[in-house]
């Protein structure tokens, strides 16, 4: 392994990427996680369509997303918040791996969850 490839290693973050049915869900959900030290940051995208089938029909739903930053060893107990709160019966919570992530902003993310 070179030195690059320690260095990402030693830089890789963990975001959640969480549809919720409306901005006030999403910020509800971002605050507690940032609250709890789960997260360090909560981006919300306040406008998104969603197309999708549900119990044999086609549905469209107006949704926001949130996506929550955090450290790789704070992701477990990150998701099962997230699914706590989240008022879907089926929430999605996918987790995207970020394995290379500029040092500096990497050190405050883990700073301010803990890790």
């Amino acid at each position: 392994m070179s030195a690059r490839d320690g260095e990402a290693e030693a830089n890789r973050l963990a975001l959640l990427y969480i549809p919720c049915p409306d901005l006030d869900t999403a910020r509800r959900i971002g605050a507690k996680a940032v609250e709890a030290r789960l997260a360090a940051c909560a981006n919300i995208l306040p406008a998104m369509i969603s197309l999708y089938r549900w119990k044999g029909a086609i549905e469209e739903e107006n949704e926001a997303v949130l996506i929550l930053k955090t450290a790789p060893e704070r992701e477990a107990a990150l998701r099962k918040e997230v699914a706590g709160l989240h008022p879907y019966e089926v929430p999605a919570i996918l987790t995207l791996e970020a394995p290379r992530v500029n040092a500096a902003y990497a050190d405050w993310v883990k700073g301010e969850v803990g890790d």
